[in-house]
């Protein structure tokens, strides 16, 4: 399903059904009596973001060793792998929801229900911002504890009345840090009303490094070989472009014209880099345009090349990454390599990578023009705040690493 459809699905059968929803879940909290859980078997469910599976990670390493749970994921089928780059859900603990069409999505709920009882889930954590299916399947999950944001006094976006532990989400922090809001909540000694009065520091969301071997490095450098065989690890350094960014907001994208100078004015600018244009395999015919637009031999069309899982193998041997506002700014930041991320349409502020990261960022007064309050959904179809990103702009930024030329430093198992 695209996402406008998903959307209206959302809102027009959402809020009646939450809305019904929320007299069955008070009557059967009434008749069940349950008391506060300690949180054991905690689920975390995030659907549609891949990012979010990074950006989370703080929050479920917090609950997991403070409290010693077992954790579990829900997501859609589509962007499971993302949960693989860090590994810290097993395999065995995620459940996946397909929504390729209405009837996937219906069955796979059902099964859902099934599933959270089977595995005894004591607390759920909705880090959806404002999703009523997400607040429904936490609502029937049969769990104790059901943390997650909560609008109080705000106007809009309802979502029923599902949860036991009501956090005000703050627009003024980074998600991450909000997420880490919704575990403090969990682990609370104390009702509070809003969830939660902490103290959520920088330290509190430092991410965890990916772990890679020197004969996965060198797997990766023969993958790159096999595309440009003249490539030398020790000879060349590699700059990836990400030009896409996924469907949910199509705003995000920088123009590709820009993409096509940019990689240009690198090449020419310096001849021991390689440029690799990344992407899914579904984003390579775009990509091989770009590629004929670029016209140069140091140009190589990467798109589909790679499983989601091997990007860190990469990012390890690159030497930077320029993307627009999408996952990969985010898988990167498990790794050292810096990487540039073009934002316009949302804000660095609240939604910037948390690793070796620098935001391009035009700052207009109409940004950022998405967030909570509106579905992330913007009525902008001429993003300026984009198109005020200029060339030379980025390529200033960029040559403060490619500039004086030098061996990349990420070179283990080279040539």
């Amino acid at each position: 399903m695209n996402v406008d459809l998903m959307r209206k699905i959302d809102y027009y059968a959402g809020v009646p059904l939450t809305f019904i929803a929320t007299g069955i879940v008070k009557l059967m909290d009434r008749l069940s009596q349950p008391t506060r859980a300690i949180p054991k078997r905690v689920l975390f469910i995030e659907l549609s973001e891949m990012g979010s599976a990074i950006l989370v990670d703080p929050a479920m390493q917090k609950i997991k060793h403070e409290a010693g749970a077992e954790l579990f994921f829900t997501i859609f089928e589509s962007n499971k792998a993302s949960l693989k780059l860090l590994g810290t859900i097993p395999e065995e603990n995620i459940f996946t929801i397909r929504a390729n069409n209405l009837f996937l999505l219906a069955f796979d709920t059902l099964r859902f229900f099934w599933w959270t009882r089977e595995q005894r889930i004591d607390s759920v954590i909705d880090l959806e911002l404002f999703s009523r299916f997400t607040a429904l399947l936490t609502g029937f999950s049969g769990a104790t504890n059901r943390v997650g944001y909560y609008g109080f006094h705000n106007e809009g976006l309802y979502r029923g009345e599902m949860l036991t532990h009501r956090v005000a989400y703050n627009p003024h922090i980074h998600i991450a840090k909000n997420f880490v809001a919704l575990t403090n909540a969990l682990t609370s000694d104390h009702e509070e009303i809003p969830y939660s009065k902490t103290l959520i520091t920088d330290d509190d969301i430092k991410l965890r490094k990916a772990e890679i071997d020197d004969a996965t490095l060198r797997g990766m450098h023969a993958r790159v070989r096999e595309c440009y065989p003249d490539y030398e690890s020790d000879k060349h350094r590699i700059v990836l472009i990400n030009p896409n960014a996924s469907e949910l907001l199509v705003q995000r994208r920088w123009m590709p014209e820009r993409y096509v100078q940019l990689v240009q004015e690198v090449l020419d600018a310096y001849s021991d880099v390689i440029v690799l244009l990344t992407g899914a395999p579904s984003e390579r015919d775009e990509a091989e345009g770009m590629s004929r637009a670029i016209e140069r031999d140091r140009c190589i069309n990467f798109a589909g090349k790679l499983k989601l899982t091997e990007l860190p193998a990469l990012y390890s041997i690159a030497t930077l990454m320029v993307t627009n506002d999408s996952g990969p700014g985010h898988f990167s930041s498990i790794t050292d390599m810096p990487t540039f991320v073009l934002f316009g349409p949302e804000t660095p502020s609240l939604y910037g990578s948390l690793g070796n990261f620098t935001p391009i960022y035009a700052g207009l007064a109409c940004s950022p023009c998405v967030s909570a309050a509106n579905h992330r959904k913007t009525a902008c179809e001429d993003n300026v705040c984009l198109k005020a990103i200029t060339v030379e702009q980025v390529f200033k930024e960029i040559s403060r690493i490619l500039s004086p030329a030098r061996v990349s430093a990420h070179n283990p198992g080279g040539s």
